[in-house]
């Protein structure tokens, strides 16, 4: 019996170039999830089983990178944009194989770029910023997790200010939240009690009882560190 291996390969066709080329992801029943840090970052099993190494497509013809979270439309002069500073440099290189967490990070970086270039969503834009930090924590890059988060925290407000995020799996509740634990993983604290105040406030209007609870723990953690340190004082 042929035993079945966590990788297989996936049939991709570009939406820039149209070319079909293949890309590597885990099959689901070998993702296990031990744990979450705050800012819901899944802790895995191991690095090998880990889908977010997997989770940006790149075009080994032209180099057009994104994620499944992309919207397929185009707007105008984008394709213009990403056909003159994307594949008309690109040097040909396939991120189709087994990825090591360096690899990833590459992919990463080139979906960033074209989804700027591309004019993606906010929601989309920050997911992938806070993916890419997620990345950095597993190498224990702190300057560069540091860096990440700011700008998924950036874009995650936002996604917020313009409601963006609507229609998407992400909640108000969850967004607010995303936006107060990244505040104060980069040592904004005003800006972190701030949203997780907003998120306290709508306890009577959502069903998201476990978020509620988590920016309450996290107020908290706050308030005990600020008495601390004037304790110290």
């Amino acid at each position: 019996m042929t035993e079945i291996e966590p990788i297989y390969d996936k049939k991709c066709e570009c939406k820039m170039c149209k070319k079909a080329f293949t890309t590597k992801k885990l099959r689901s029943r070998f993702i296990k999830v031990m744990s979450y840090d705050t800012d819901f970052c899944p802790i895995y099993s191991s690095l090998e089983a880990n889908p977010i190494l997997y989770h940006v497509n790149v075009c080994p013809h032209c180099g057009y990178s994104s994620t499944d979270d992309f919207s397929p439309y185009f707007p105008p002069g984008s394709v213009e944009e990403i056909q003159s500073k994307v594949c008309s440099q690109w040097v040909p290189h396939d991120f189709g194989q087994n990825r090591k967490i360096t690899d990833a990070i590459k992919t990463y970086k080139l979906a960033i770029y074209c989804s700027l270039l591309k004019k993606e969503k906010y929601i989309i834009i920050a997911g992938t910023y806070v993916r890419l930090a997620w990345l950095y924590r597993i190498l224990e890059n702190e300057e560069q997790e540091q860096r990440f988060m700011t700008l998924a925290m950036n874009a995650y407000m936002e996604s917020y200010m313009t409601d963006d995020f609507r229609g998407t799996q992400v909640s108000e509740v969850r967004i607010l939240y995303l936006i107060g634990e990244l505040a104060r993983r980069t040592y904004q604290i005003e800006q972190a009690v701030k949203y997780f105040s907003k998120v306290i406030e709508q306890q009577k209007r959502t069903v998201e009882t476990g978020i509620i609870n988590m920016a309450k723990e996290r107020w908290y953690d706050i308030r005990e560190q600020q008495k601390a340190a004037q304790d110290i004082i």
